[in-house]
């Protein structure tokens, strides 16, 4: 007979396991109907996530929204998903090419300038108006920073996905274009990082210049002392299974990961930062970031990322938008957003010696922002920095540059170095009905 607490217990775990369920098959279905309607597989993930909010699913069925969506165990998702956001972190630390960083051209790093510095800037220069008009609580500089930092955001994981699908991502267009997104997002984590220890010392002096020489001081530890370490580890953990992980070697691997995320945690930035660090230091261990692809990566796709885009999704109330003014304030965020990155990197290309269309298109790449921008927005919103109707705005922005990118690069792509080789794509052969 079961006691009590079991009795309680699995009520809690049946309220959760049907939100598992609801959101990794809303998940897969919108990877498949945005595969179908010519978008990556990604952009129908987030779209599920946005659904299944008091957007569209919270606002149409209210009372079945209350039911699978019980607020009493979210904070039980919403640890998943902060523990799914460490692991992917980690995983895109290790995908990380740093080599791009070392072999990149004066065109590359013309065009990542401008794709930081244009954005900052703008968003520096909206951002007192926005805080003014909306009545946003909160000192004005932490506001400020952070929205500019959100209109610098490249999402470099998502920019590959969609050059891989398109089958443009071994060209010299490709590789510039990477090259400007890697350092932008090197730039933007960077300046993240800053941002958050600016945040959370409530712009004192002292704990700010501490929480930065700790940030700093840990970063060298990994690189100098710790990454040496690793990297035999590595080796010696591959090579002892015929390039494949123990179960040993991926439960050490795990602590190693969390512990990281831990270190930057008490250091006063976001659990995240250490995951990506950790990453970041294995990157060049080609054999291992394999091996843990095939032992991590589906897993935390499938499972983790899909929690995540939910708990975006559920924190995405377009009623937060009342009235024209407001819409018209979320207008300026995205054009301010596409002037910033693709009207400014357009422009670096063009400097850098690319015709138009191809000067159009490494713009419209770098516009991608999805899931690196999701990620911003949410720090954003644990440390209050934004509110709710800046966070709408700031994930309908990410969207809208998301989803803009495919069909606008199909069209571009005509009579460039890169139509031969989408024409190879998957996306070439569907259907015109099914892709446009």
């Amino acid at each position: 007979m079961l006691s009590p607490l079991d009795t309680q217990t699995e009520a809690v775990l049946i309220k959760v396991i049907l939100q598992l369920m609801v959101i990794i098959a809303a998940a897969r279905l919108g990877a498949v109907a945005f595969r179908f309607l010519g978008q990556p597989q990604v952009c129908g993930e987030i779209a599920a996530g946005l659904v299944l909010g008091p957007t569209f699913l919270g606002r149409l069925f209210p009372d079945l929204s209350g039911r699978i969506f019980d607020p009493t165990v979210a904070p039980i998702v919403s640890t998943l998903s902060q523990i799914g956001l460490i692991l992917l972190m980690f995983l895109i630390g290790l995908e990380f090419n740093f080599a791009h960083l070392r072999s990149s051209r004066r065109a590359a790093l013309t065009i990542s300038l401008a794709g930081i510095a244009v954005p900052f800037t703008l968003g520096l220069l909206l951002a007192p108006y926005l805080h003014a008009r909306i009545g946003i609580e909160g000192n004005p500089l932490n506001f400020s920073l952070f929205l500019a930092t959100a209109l610098s955001i490249t999402a470099l994981p998502i920019l590959g996905r969609i050059m891989i699908e398109l089958n443009i991502h071994r060209t010299r267009i490709a590789a510039i274009t990477i090259t400007a997104a890697a350092l932008d997002d090197v730039a933007g984590w960077i300046i993240l990082a800053l941002v958050t220890a600016i945040v959370r010392s409530r712009f004192d002096p002292a704990s700010f210049a501490l929480m930065l020489f700790e940030t700093v001081g840990y970063a060298l530890v990994l690189i100098f002392v710790v990454r040496p370490v690793l990297r035999r580890w590595a080796r010696s953990a591959v090579g002892a299974r015929d390039g494949e992980l123990s179960l040993g070697a991926l439960a050490t691997l795990l602590v190693l990961i969390f512990t990281s995320a831990a270190v930057t945690n008490l250091i006063g930035i976001f659990s995240i930062f250490g995951a990506f660090l950790i990453g970041a230091v294995l990157y060049d261990e080609d054999a291992f970031r394999e091996a843990v692809k095939r032992r991590l990566h589906d897993f935390v796709v499938a499972f983790f990322l899909p929690i995540f885009f939910t708990y975006t999704g559920l924190r995405t109330d377009i009623g937060t938008l009342q009235g024209a003014s407001m819409w018209v304030l979320c207008a300026l965020v995205l054009l301010a957003a596409l002037i910033g990155k693709l009207g400014g990197c357009t422009a670096a290309a063009l400097l850098a010696g690319f015709r138009v269309r191809e000067a159009a298109l490494v713009g419209v790449l770098m516009n991608t922002r999805a899931l690196m921008e999701l990620i911003v927005i949410n720090i954003g919103y644990d440390l209050g920095v934004i509110p709710k109707s800046v966070f709408f705005m700031l994930v309908f922005m990410a969207i809208v540059t998301t989803y803009m990118t495919t069909p606008i690069v199909r069209r571009l792509i005509v009579a460039t170095e890169l139509e031969p080789e989408f024409q190879r794509s998957t996306f070439a052969r569907q259907p015109r009905k099914a892709v446009d």
